[in-house]
């Protein structure tokens, strides 16, 4: 973590096998959840300097570069890149394997996918079928399933991340309250 780099309380960073890094000057905000993974390949979260992180946003094994605004519960997934001065307004998502160019503005409460990047809208009717071709399960979970096969792709899944939070069944809580 850079010498200057703020983490609210309340924030989780969660390397999960992985790694977290927090660049200089950069803020994590409160109830802001960081995790890195390695189920499907290693995928660390890597904050640039002078990151702004907002309240109730989610990175999970992806890469923010210099200057990036995280806004308030924003989420960007596994193997997304934002490039250095991109932002990703309020309730906004950036799928994963999306690069974002320097400089992209993702709009509030849009979906941001492929590279190159496209947007769309929450009701857009190429949304369901536009996630589908990200293999989400794939890059995230290592599951490799049918888009269509949701039962056997989501009993999978739970499987996975039953195994790899079951490191934790023996933590033990330092201070409970």
């Amino acid at each position: 973590m850079g010498p200057r780099a703020r983490v609210m309380y309340g924030a989780v960073l969660d390397a999960e096998g992985s790694r977290i890094e927090v660049g200089e000057a950069a803020v994590v905000c409160e109830n802001a959840v960081l995790r890195g993974s390695a189920v499907a390949g290693d995928q660390p979260v890597l904050v640039g300097d002078h990151v702004f992180v907002g309240p109730h946003a989610t990175l999970l094994g992806c890469e923010v570069g210099r200057c990036v605004y995280v806004a308030t519960a924003a989420t960007v997934l596994q193997s997304a890149r934002l490039g250095a001065g991109s932002v990703v307004a309020v309730g906004a998502l950036v799928h994963a394997r999306t690069v974002l160019p320097d400089e992209y503005f993702v709009p509030p409460h849009t979906v941001a996918l492929d590279a190159p990047v496209r947007l769309l809208a929450p009701g857009d009717p190429g949304l369901a079928e536009a996630v589908g071709r990200v293999g989400f399960a794939q890059v995230a979970f290592g599951v490799d399933t049918e888009w269509t096969d949701r039962i056997n792709r989501y009993e999978q899944i739970a499987e996975v991340r039953v195994a790899e939070f079951g490191t934790h069944a023996d933590d033990e809580v330092l201070n409970p309250g």
